[in-house]
């Protein structure tokens, strides 16, 4: 796959150790990073990525993973000294709780040729050193990609309070389109509603804050409008991953309408809520597909093809 004009995703891979509600025991390739990746290469998008493993069988696990799915990576993921894991349980309903084993930090980024988009997610953008080093990196490409940032808060490992909360604030400053959930939101500002701290976020900067409700639906809130759907009826197999998809398939309707890249960030910032909404529909359809099957699965390009609407 040709990657010119590929977005650039940064964050954290990392083995999903699944405790299932009838005991068994299963590991995934996964982290939110890596998830939002192998799912945008799955919608046929050049796409790079920058990320971090060691030289183990969990590692080697993952780069055969990201390999099979098409994903190029942007720098030598061999700066750790142990895999991240994230233990997950998952309840009757399919939601997954996690205990995070995590070091993050990134090695030398190759950024030529310069990409459309840059998206970081979650623990990459909070956990230090990492954190400053996708910071930098952001403040660098901002002035040729649109920069998405998924907040996917985990405060499991990063805790709560003021400093976790400057973090966020901060990438969420330097990006054009933010999504966080209800629960994310939560986490962040305990004394604030949904709508508004999805304000809060939006003056802060971005063209859109785009707030996911689990089986509730999602909201999109931005300078052209706001714009809501509702989530699609499905069979539950789990939850894993399906944020993460949701955030590809975003940038994958952006990239259809041909807004991604500084050059186009006023438009998107105009955006009206007619596009918004058919930009959250594609997200929706595509989540669904992921909560339908075990584990980090997200659809394919095909898969979503033959679904009602386009991108």
């Amino acid at each position: 796959m040709a990657l010119e004009n590929a977005v650039l995703v940064v964050g954290e891979s990392l083995i999903d150790i699944v405790h299932a509600a009838d005991g068994t025991t299963l590991e995934y390739a996964g982290g939110s990073a890596a998830n939002v990746a192998v799912a945008l290469a799955r919608l046929d998008r050049p796409v790079r990525f920058a990320t971090a493993w060691a030289d183990d069988a969990r590692g080697a696990v993952l780069a055969a993973h990201l390999e099979h799915a098409g994903v190029e990576l942007a720098a030598d993921p061999h700066v750790l000294d142990r895999t991240a894991t994230a233990a997950a349980t998952i309840g009757a309903d399919g939601a997954a709780s996690y205990v995070f084993d995590l070091q993050w930090r990134l090695g030398d980024i190759a950024t030529d040729p310069a990409p459309v988009g840059v998206h970081v997610c979650s623990l990459g953008a909070v956990v230090e050193p990492g954190a400053d080093q996708v910071h930098d990196l952001v403040d660098a490409l901002r002035e040729v990609a649109t920069v998405s940032y998924d907040v996917n808060a985990r405060p499991a490992i990063t805790g709560t309070g003021a400093e976790v909360v400057a973090l966020v604030e901060r990438m969420v400053a330097q990006s054009d389109v933010v999504k966080a959930s209800d629960e994310d939101l939560q986490h962040l500002y305990p004394d604030l509603d949904v709508e508004a701290a999805a304000g809060h976020l939006l003056r802060l900067g971005p063209a859109a804050v785009v707030v996911t409700r689990g089986g509730e639906g999602a909201s999109w809130y931005g300078a052209g409008g706001s714009a809501e759907v509702a989530s699609l009826p499905v069979e539950v197999a789990d939850t894993i991953g399906a944020g993460d998809t949701f955030g590809a398939a975003i940038i994958d309707a952006l990239w259809e309408r041909g807004l991604l890249g500084a050059a186009h960030r006023e438009r998107l910032r105009a955006l009206p809520a007619r596009d918004a909404e058919a930009v959250l529909a594609h997200a929706a359809r595509a989540a669904a597909v992921t909560v339908s099957r075990p584990g980090a699965d997200p659809p394919y390009r095909s898969e979503l093809d033959g679904a009602t609407g386009s991108p």
